[in-house]
């Protein structure tokens, strides 16, 4: 969480990066502003205190024919070269020149010069380090208070974006929960506010609405058409058992009339599997057992397409559990397993039990990059080189295990062949009670 507050990635860090770029970006132009006011109207202050000074110095002078106390009277040739060159450029009688010395950092001068005959020149200087000084606090002042104002600014700034990024990671939440298969999951409406990030919810709620109602009608669909043809199959089957046994065709027949009657009685399993009814009845059951009964199965019932040739699966117990567990869901989970390991894979098919966790493995070309990323879909076996089939054995699978609140994991083997992984919950340790 820490690393997230401070991960200047964040858009919360970009918005209050950008309300700070702003803010020093407004406060530079007010400041250039501001400075160039205040220092045309020190430096108009200065021209008008010395006109005022060398005019009252030209007045006393021309009534007295003394100087006055703030007063130089110079020649032309005593001046500086700029101001000389202003004095000798005047035509108009009474006019005065000024000219501004400047030697940074300490040296401000206003000179103000008039003509008064007999190559004289009065002169008056006025100080104007008082105003520079006054300009560099006003503008250091500025830079301080920019810098408070930033203080404030980027931490509210923070804030309020804290409030958009916490709509944007739910509504990110929500959609990956809506990607991993709950379609109940809604972003909603939070708030009263009317902007982008509530469109880009109604518009995501919409899309899983529609996307439920679609998936939903598919699955009525399946489950209808299984209900269906479960009727007329079951005539089929009992049609199938009156044909001659020694009859090449009427073998063929029932053989075709038993795989449509398996893949019907798979559609329902799936449909019953998706409606969410399913319920565990949980006993405690010896795991070791029921999956070599299951194994057995799984190869004598003709499912595995091996011709029933022994030494094809291989069970190895190594301290199998006594678990919790619907015995029939674990069966029927490990049926399939083994069945599509003898179908898709390569012999030996390789049966482990450890404590409570049940792996099954081939030795064939293993799982398909889009079934270990995707999981297994219906009516997909992923790859040309896993053989051909259905693809609901393993779907099943993955419903039963759900129900039973297991992990099966589907990985490939690193010296090659197709690994499933079946985790059955285990019970709490028992509390010593001599410890509390």
């Amino acid at each position: 969480m820490a690393t997230r507050l401070f991960d200047p990635r964040s858009l919360r860090w970009k918005v209050a990066a950008l309300v700070a770029l702003a803010c020093c970006a407004v406060a530079a132009v007010i400041g250039v502003l501001v400075h160039r006011a205040a220092d045309r109207s020190g430096e108009r202050a200065g021209r008008e205190l010395a006109a005022s000074q060398v005019a009252a110095a030209e007045k006393e002078y021309s009534l007295t024919g003394t100087r006055p106390a703030f007063a130089d009277l110079r020649t032309a040739a005593d001046l500086p070269a700029p101001l000389a060159q202003a004095v000798a450029d005047l035509r108009t009688p009474g006019a005065y020149a000024l000219w501004y010395d400047v030697k940074a950092p300490n040296w401000y001068w206003l000179w103000a010069a008039a003509p008064v005959g007999d190559d004289k020149v009065i002169v008056v200087r006025t100080d104007m380090s008082a105003q520079v000084r006054s300009l560099q606090l006003l503008d250091r002042s500025m830079v301080k208070a920019a810098l408070a104002a930033l203080l404030v600014v980027v931490p509210v700034a923070a804030l309020v974006a804290e409030r958009m990024n916490r709509r944007l990671r739910h509504g990110s939440r929500t959609a990956r929960r809506i990607a991993g298969g709950d379609l109940d999951a809604r972003i909603g409406r939070q708030g009263r506010a009317r902007d982008e990030i509530t469109e880009i919810s109604v518009a995501v709620d919409a899309m899983a609405g529609a996307l439920q109602a679609r998936l939903a009608a598919e699955k009525r669909f399946t489950a209808d058409v299984a209900h269906e043809l479960r009727t007329p199959l079951m005539g089929l089957v009992t049609a199938a058992g009156l044909l001659p046994e020694d009859d090449e065709a009427a073998g063929l027949v029932r053989t075709q009339v038993l795989t449509l009657r398996v893949l019907v009685e798979d559609l329902l399993e799936v449909s019953r599997l998706d409606a969410g009814a399913e319920r565990a009845r949980v006993d405690e059951v010896p795991l070791g057992e029921l999956v070599a009964h299951a194994a057995g199965q799984a190869e004598q019932s003709g499912q595995t397409g091996q011709s029933g040739q022994g030494g094809d699966t291989r069970l190895r117990l190594e301290a199998p559990a006594v678990v919790p567990t619907d015995p029939r869901r674990v069966e029927r989970i490990v049926t399939n397993l083994v069945a599509n390991a003898h179908r898709h894979g390569a012999p030996p098919v390789e049966v482990t039990v450890t404590g409570a966790r049940i792996t099954v493995r081939d030795h064939g070309p293993g799982f398909p990059a889009d079934l270990l990323a995707d999981g297994p879909q219906r009516f997909r076996t992923g790859a040309a080189e896993r053989g051909r089939g259905h693809g609901l054995g393993l779907t099943i699978a993955v419903g039963h295990a759900a129900v039973l609140g297991a992990a099966l994991t589907f990985t490939n083997a690193p010296d090659g062949g197709a690994l499933a992984t079946l985790d059955l919950p285990r019970p709490p340790a028992p509390t010593d009670l001599r410890d509390t």
